[in-house]
């Protein structure tokens, strides 16, 4: 019997956009992808007896920006009802916080001392927390660089007061090194979810049951540590 999402990888092969910005949900080893999004994508071709052909970016926004142009059939992104005039959502499979890189000797204690005049805070384009930022801040000035890594690379190089970004990445980019501190609390609260391009795609409620069966099952949360 075909399964209901086999029309999502014509010819056999599902191309799946994989998000390497996020380290929370992808790492990379080697040539290898590892991670709760790569390990989605993996069950997902098998479901539907596919080959699984990874498209790479880089950011979010990227995959975002390429929701229109037929590159991947299945993507990863964080909820969004901005989002969700072009894409559809499942449930979310993960949720992942967001928070800032501050230097070490910054007057930041938390995330709460963020927004106020003066302070210039630095984003990765088309981000779920530019996306939150861009809503949200009342006194901070926001600006904004590609993907999440050039934006931690350029505020290490002494742009802005502070940068955003998902919390595992950041401790990835900034662990270890004495001249920064994440900060404590959190931005933002981001939902994960699988996603089909297009609103309303007729096809997302079979995604949907997918992701359920891999939550219900124990497959997500096994994937998340790495099992």
């Amino acid at each position: 019997m075909t399964h209901p999402l086999a029309s999502i990888a014509p010819n056999g092969i599902l191309r799946a956009a994989i998000n390497t910005g996020n380290r929370a949900l992808v790492q990379t080893e080697g040539d290898r992808l590892t991670g709760v999004s790569p390990a989605l994508a993996h069950r997902l071709a098998d479901r539907i007896g596919a080959t699984l052909e990874p498209i790479i970016y880089s950011g979010a926004g990227k995959v975002f920006a390429d929701a229109e142009s037929g590159n991947w059939s299945v993507a990863f992104l964080a909820i969004d009802a901005t989002r969700a005039r072009n894409v559809s959502f499942t449930r979310p499979y993960h949720t992942i916080e967001a928070t800032f890189a501050a230097r070490a000797d910054a007057p930041f204690r938390d995330t709460g001392d963020a927004d106020r005049p003066g302070v210039t805070i630095l984003t990765s384009t088309g981000s779920a927390y530019d996306m939150h930022l861009s809503a949200n801040l009342q006194a901070a000035t926001l600006e904004h660089s590609g993907t999440p890594g050039e934006s931690f690379d350029e505020f290490k190089s002494g742009r802005a007061d502070l940068v955003a970004g998902v919390r595992a990445s950041l401790e990835r980019h900034f662990g270890g090194d004495p001249g920064f501190r994440i900060l404590p609390g959190v931005l933002t609260k981001v939902e994960q979810a699988m996603v089909l391009p297009g609103p309303a795609n007729p096809l997302i409620s079979a995604l949907d049951d997918f992701v359920a069966e891999a939550i219900e099952d124990g497959f997500v949360a096994r994937a998340l540590v790495g099992g």
